[in-house]
């Protein structure tokens, strides 16, 4: 028997966010290292790179403007596991050392709503680097209710009108995990979406996301004549809306323009959003839509009405940049609410080259055709897409048998190249709770190269994985990389430790037959 929750309650105010907000506080980043939550597609590499060079572009046009002293603040909203902002400082940095051009100091501050999401960041091994130098800052931030940024590292208090450079914010996969109101129109009126959440047991007795796993929902319409009123704050907006749209189910994304509207307050000079989400900019999308659905993964994800954002805000004067073709899995845009936005060239020019000419979305349609692929590609194949995704670890392990069986044949040329791109990613590897396997991988590539030095200290690197099952694997590789450089005491008691584990392995008998 199912049990109700609650009453109908107006969309924004069901328990769902309730047990949204629960799920992130109870999980923590663990929400994102056991792949639970996706990440992927908004913290790869590719969009890594494509989110620096729109910084930095932007970094270029303040410059230009001879604005180079005061600080800009990167703000990253609900920052996630944390890939994307180790991304992007890497590639940010590098881009700024390859110029060598004048620029404003920058500050990249993570934020999320919980706390031990926030401390598990400030102590990544990972982030250490950019902190001791100034480049990373952290906040808790509500985006229900906050007015300042509180930031952890230098203790600094960001509020109302306190930065007079531009504020510029991140936010993937944001504006669709906060409340959203819903409303249906129909028949030239509006309608308020009720809902009514039904579950099979008390919500006592179960995890956040148990609940949202069995849950199921009922909506009730009522009129909603509030929202034509000239008070409220979008009329223009249910205007249009009620003049394009029949049989339609609009999510409105109120809370996430008051959060960019609080946001908008700390500087009196406006901001820069980045962001990427699913849901979609045009009008045509929403007609006819049907009730939202909900994507559950442990928390739960619907659609961001990028059209209501982009009305909006550029009804109040800002630019938006949305792809001109349709998007497929992620909708990458960018708005300027600054003064004479356009004059803000190198910043809508690496828009147009990282995103519209060929973008995140894109890269991921491709990857998604690739993966299933790889044991039909050539060398060169694989050396030339792993490029075009900036060096992504997840795409060396899902490919390295095959560049493994590829090797024999491989020319010096080829296999410099595979050792370069190792040490690329390496040097933006963002270390999460179970993939230091990127570090055996590497290290095995290295060691059937004859690159025993390299592959040694990769294959060290490993030592503390969680590699059980390869772990005479692994010993026996660090035992041949040892004795092909001459360091026999250690091959030795690599050697032995094979033994150990599994003592019919037989060419770790015979190494060691060979050193005694």
């Amino acid at each position: 028997m199912m049990e109700k929750e609650s009453q109908y309650v107006r969309f924004s105010e069901a328990p769902v966010w309730d047990w949204q907000r629960a799920y992130y506080e109870q999980m923590g980043l663990q929400a994102w290292e056991n792949r639970q939550v996706p990440e992927y597609i908004t913290s790869n590499p590719l969009i890594a790179t494509a989110y620096a060079e729109m910084i930095f572009g932007f970094l270029q046009d303040l410059s230009a403007r001879g604005e180079q002293d005061e600080m800009i603040n990167i703000v990253e909203l609900g920052a996630g596991g944390g890939r994307l902002a180790h991304q992007v400082l890497n590639k940010l940095c590098a881009l700024k050392e390859m110029a060598g051009i004048e620029l404003p100091p920058f500050r990249y501050v993570m934020t999320d709503l919980a706390m031990e999401n926030v401390m598990g960041w400030k102590e990544h091994r990972s982030m250490q680097g950019y902190i001791e130098k100034g480049l990373l800052d952290f906040a808790r931030f509500d985006a229900m209710q906050d007015k300042e940024l509180h930031l952890l590292m230098s203790g600094t208090v960001i509020g109302q009108g306190d930065l007079h450079q531009p504020l510029l914010l991140i936010a993937n996969y944001f504006f669709d995990s906060i409340p959203q109101d819903l409303i249906y129109i129909g028949e030239g009126q509006v309608f308020e979406c009720d809902l009514l959440v039904e579950l099979p047991s008390p919500v006592a007795k179960q995890k956040p996301a148990e609940i949202l796993e069995s849950m199921t929902l009922q909506y009730k319409y009522r009129p909603a004549p509030e929202y034509c009123e000239e008070t409220y704050p979008y009329s223009e907006l249910m205007i249009l809306y009620k003049a394009e749209l029949e049989d339609s189910h609009i999510l409105l994304p109120s809370a996430g323009l008051g959060c960019l509207e609080r946001l908008s307050k700390l500087s009196r000079s406006g901001y820069v959003l980045i962001t990427a989400d699913k849901g979609d900019h045009r009008l045509d999308y929403w007609k006819y839509a049907e009730p939202p659905e909900f994507t559950i993964h442990g928390s739960f994800s619907l659609s961001a009405n990028y059209h209501a954002l982009k009305y909006v805000l550029e009804q109040q004067g800002a630019a938006s940049y949305f792809t001109s073709h349709h998007y497929k899995d992620l909708n990458v845009g960018m708005i300027l609410m600054l003064e004479a936005p356009m004059s803000y060239v190198n910043t809508r020019l690496a828009y147009h080259r990282f995103v519209e000419r060929f973008g995140p979305d894109d890269f991921f349609t491709l990857k998604e055709w690739i993966d299933p692929k790889v044991d039909q590609m050539e060398l060169k194949q694989l050396l030339a897409f792993w490029r075009l995704g900036g060096y992504d670890a997840e795409f060396l392990i899902l490919a390295s048998s095959r560049f493994n069986d590829l090797l024999s044949d491989a020319s010096d040329e080829e296999m410099l190249d595979l050792q370069s791109g190792i040490r690329l990613m390496w040097s933006s590897y963002y270390a999460m709770e179970h993939r230091n396997q990127v570090a055996f991988v590497s290290g095995q590539l290295l060691l059937e190269m004859f690159m025993y030095e390299e592959a040694k200290l990769f294959l060290e690197r490993s030592l503390t994985a969680d590699l059980d099952t390869h772990q005479s694997t692994l010993l026996y590789d660090l035992a041949v990389c040892c004795y092909e450089l001459e360091q026999e005491q250690e091959a030795l008691a690599y050697a032995r430790r094979v033994l150990e584990i599994d003592p019919e392995h037989e060419e770790a008998a015979s190494l060691l037959k060979g050193l005694e």
